[in-house]
């Protein structure tokens, strides 16, 4: 049920939010959207909610333009829930929802841009072989625009990264924190194993949350045949729950590889990265075998 802010709220912006998304399902309604659950039956399903719950919930972010209705059947009308920009606008908010639980409830409270094998976060990286990515776009580093980060190649390679240092500089104290140290190789190890993965018929995209300019600057420099691509706004991320951690006031993407089929369903996935050359190995490995069986 839609919460009533109280007169002396009312001009508390975090109130207000909370009488939008500050309810349990609302805000796992926002996640499975963004997985790219939209339809009624497959809500129910993903989150085991009655239907007359997900009746009022969906209810309640329609009229407050979280999501919005769209048909996709005529005879009788049927309806998907779709994030609006301002749905897409609430990302962050469960990004970091999720980076805190994992840091603080799963794990220790220590800062960390990797994971242990056994936790949670590993656990639902694992989880995603056999899952579809959603269609969405992020900015590529060339030139801004749009790209859906599935080519239309048998395959496709994803690495996520936490950040390089060019244009710099990196946050103070980034060295220390376990898991960021590598980027640069992990991109210079992909670049040099491009060839490869184009012969066996792949297509590879970088992935970290810093700008398509400073990526930029960085793909320039190194001389990177393939594109980098912008999670800024976290839709990625989101859409796949994958592991982050927050450092100089942003969210960075912990190190991951993912392999996709034509189809988009992830078919391997490699998470925490602690061998990062074996990681770029295993993954090319990964796709010839997927290639050659496709």
């Amino acid at each position: 049920m839609t919460r009533s802010v109280p007169e002396r709220d009312a001009a508390c912006a975090i109130a207000q939010a909370a009488a939008v998304v500050g309810d349990w399902w609302s805000l796992l309604l926002i996640r499975e959207a963004a997985r790219g659950h939209h339809r009624f039956d497959a809500l129910q399903e993903e989150l085991g909610i009655s239907r007359k719950v997900l009746t009022e919930r969906l209810a309640h972010l329609v009229e407050t333009e979280v999501l919005e209705k769209v048909p996709y059947q005529d005879r009788p009308v049927r309806y998907e829930y779709r994030l609006t920009e301002r749905g897409r606008g609430l990302l962050p908010v469960l990004l970091s929802m999720q980076d805190w639980a994992d840091r603080w409830v799963f794990g220790d409270g220590s800062l960390s841009g990797t994971a242990g094998e056994a936790g949670a976060e590993a656990k639902r990286v694992a989880g995603l072989v056999g899952e579809r990515l959603p269609r969405l776009e992020l900015p590529g580093h060339r030139d801004g625009e749009p790209v859906d980060p599935v080519a239309g190649s048998a395959a496709t390679v994803l690495f996520c990264y936490p950040a390089t240092g060019a244009p710099g500089p990196l946050p103070e104290g980034w060295s220390g924190i376990p898991g960021t140290v590598g980027c640069t190789l992990e991109n210079r190890l992909f670049r040099d194993a491009y060839e490869d993965f184009r012969a066996a018929g792949a297509e590879v995209y970088g992935v970290s949350t810093q700008r398509p300019d400073e990526q930029r600057t960085f793909a320039v420099g190194e001389g990177l045949p393939f594109l980098l691509l912008s999670d800024v706004d976290l839709r990625l991320a989101a859409a796949l729950r994958l592991p982050t951690f927050r450092a100089g006031q942003l969210l960075r993407l912990k190190r991951a590889v993912l392999v996709l089929d034509r189809d988009r369903v992830v078919r391997h996935a490699r998470f925490p990265v602690t061998d990062i050359p074996a990681a770029v190995a295993e993954a090319l490995t990964e796709v010839r075998r997927l290639t050659a069986a496709d």
